[in-house]
């Protein structure tokens, strides 16, 4: 009988989310034509910024709704995510409209975690949790604030204060979450089954060479 298999990483999710990485230096165009004044552009750059959020949505519920969840698809949907919330706020920080300094808060903490979900993969895959989920919510909106064209606003003042509030609260959270997922990290090296071996291993290798030292008439160490 062939033992059964997950599912293919050659999936309709997947291709979603690949299709949202194709997105990004697109938008990133679209955003830095004309340092970003130019209304038309703007709201191309808007328009894809949506539409790559909402495949983010689409293939979530697919992989889950037809049981297509893959590590692939763990690992490359966070990517994705986390490729376009880079273009857009170094983007918004080069032309002017946000901190550099709340950009450099949120890619820090976005790659460290990326890298320290390769750090752990032998032991395991850190999906998503809910607070990352929350984190990726308020940096949606925050960033999609940021990216309508001020121009068309009735009062641009207001709509900046709650960008600005939107986004403060997406860093508060995107480090919280970070250092959550730190500690989960951590936990998952010291108790994954691959963990656990190793050092049943160890002690096994520390039980044989005592049990040669007695029988050798040595002391243990």
């Amino acid at each position: 009988m062939v033992p059964a298999t997950g599912p293919s990483a050659w999936n309709i999710a997947n291709y979603l989310t690949v299709f949202r990485l194709v997105l990004v230096p697109v938008f990133g165009w679209l955003l830095l034509v004309d340092d970003g004044l130019s209304t038309g552009y703007r709201w191309a750059a808007f328009g894809v910024f949506a539409v790559a959020m909402l495949t983010d949505r689409i293939d979530g519920d697919l992989a889950r709704s037809r049981d297509l969840v893959t590590n692939v698809g763990k690992v490359l949907d966070p990517i994705a995510d986390k490729a376009l919330v880079t273009m857009a706020l170094v983007g918004m920080s080069a032309v002017g409209e946000v901190w550099w300094w709340v950009t450099t808060v949120v890619l820090v903490r976005e790659w460290g975690i990326t890298a320290v979900r390769f750090w752990v993969i032998r032991h395991g895959v850190m999906a998503a949790g809910r607070g990352g989920k929350v984190k990726t919510l308020l940096q949606t909106f925050g960033i999609g604030f940021f990216l309508w064209p001020r121009s068309t606003l009735p009062a641009p003042h207001l709509w900046d204060a709650l960008a600005w509030g939107l986004l403060g609260a997406a860093v508060v959270v995107t480090v919280v979450t970070g250092v959550d997922y730190l500690v989960q990290a951590l936990r998952l090296r010291q108790t994954s089954e691959r963990a656990l071996r190793k050092r049943a291993e160890r002690a096994e290798r520390a039980s044989a060479r005592a049990a040669e030292r007695a029988r050798e008439g040595r002391p243990g160490q």
